[in-house]
Parts: C-alpha cells; sequence; structure tokens
C-alpha cells in the first residue's frame, strides 16, 4: 500500500489466515487512519 506522499506499509496476504490483532494495529497505524476509518473502509469493499 503507498500513501501519496510516497510512504510505503507492506501488508501481508496470508491465504486462509486471520491477520494477528496487533500486526492489523500496527498495519492501521502505519497508514495514518484510525481504526473507526479503517473499519468503515472494511463496510464499504
Amino acid at each position: 500500500m503507498q500513501h501519496p506522499d510516497v510512504r510505503t506499509t507492506i501488508i501481508p496476504i496470508h491465504n486462509g489466515e486471520d491477520i494477528h490483532k496487533g500486526l492489523l494495529r500496527t498495519i492501521i497505524h502505519e497508514v495514518g487512519i484510525d481504526k473507526e476509518l479503517f473499519i468503515s473502509m472494511l463496510d464499504d469493499a
């Protein structure tokens, strides 16, 4: 995932496996959004 200001965050793909909540929290923090925005983005997908 690449942010418009060129920062990059790697999001791992593990087929058939859930992402651990700590890793998910780290990804959300690295992309600079809050948990509520992330959840709303999931609902839109």
